[in-house]
Formats: structure tokens, C-alpha cells, sequence
């Protein structure tokens, strides 16, 4: 075999590199989000390292809670080439807005929590009659 056949995964590869399922791969291609896969002699589908790291950049965008309309958009315009750039920096920008807020929201969040952790802590210390533990020392 050649490097560049070398260089080629089958779906079961790419699902295991990436944590998607084949199934999800499948979809993926059949939505539009990933362009139609080369395939083998055999039918099978044959993924480049360029589509393993477009995947993972579109299991970025999931996991961070982008909805699968707006990658689609994403990927509708990253096929639309150059001219689109900006329009895809402006939905990428309003996208790492949301995960901010959404940040802010969980670190008050986990906050109100490692204070309700350190006040039970102190209340059974106080309960078992050993040495109570301050709530600074606790949340620190």
C-alpha cells in the first residue's frame, strides 16, 4: 500500500478515534455536516486526517452545546469557501458568547455548592463533637 492508502480509516477507526458512533457518522454525512466520505474499492467508507480533525472540530461544537442547525450552517459555509469567513468568525463569536455565559453561570453555580458542602462539613463536625472545620479553610 501507498502512504496515502495508509493515511486511510475505515468508520469503525474514525468512530474510535473520535468517541462518535458509526452511526453518528453515518448521519452526519447523510445531514450535510461532513461532505460524502471517499470509499474503497469495496464500498467501505475510507476517512483522511482532514476528515478525522473536521470531526472533531464538529464534536467540539456539540459538546459545546451548539445545536446541530447552527453546525449545519457552519458547515454550509465552510463549503461556500473564503468569502464566507467572516460570517463563520461571527457565528463561531456569538457561539463562544453563549459557552461564556454559560460558564459564568456554572462557576456561580459550583460555587453555592462548595459553600453548602463546607457548611454540612462544619455542621457534623459540630454534631460529632470534633473539631469544627471553618468554612474558609473548607471552600479553599
Amino acid at each position: 500500500m501507498d502512504q496515502l492508502t495508509d493515511d486511510l480509516l475505515t468508520i469503525q477507526q474514525v468512530a474510535d478515534k473520535t468517541g462518535l458512533s458509526t452511526h453518528t457518522l453515518r448521519y452526519y454525512e447523510k445531514i450535510g455536516l461532513i461532505q460524502a466520505v471517499d470509499r474503497a474499492d469495496n464500498g467501505h467508507r475510507r476517512y483522511s486526517p482532514g476528515d478525522v480533525g473536521w470531526l472533531d472540530f464538529l464534536k467540539c461544537l456539540r459538546s459545546t452545546g451548539m445545536p446541530v442547525r447552527e453546525v449545519k450552517r457552519y458547515a454550509e459555509l465552510y463549503e461556500d469557501g473564503d468569502q464566507t469567513l467572516a460570517e463563520r468568525r461571527a457565528l463561531l463569536e456569538t457561539h463562544r458568547a453563549r459557552i461564556e455565559a454559560d460558564l459564568r453561570e456554572l462557576t456561580a453555580n459550583l460555587e453555592a455548592i462548595k459553600y453548602k458542602i463546607a457548611y454540612y462539613r462544619e455542621l457534623e463536625a459540630r454534631a460529632t463533637g470534633g473539631e469544627a472545620e471553618t468554612l474558609s479553610a473548607v471552600s479553599n
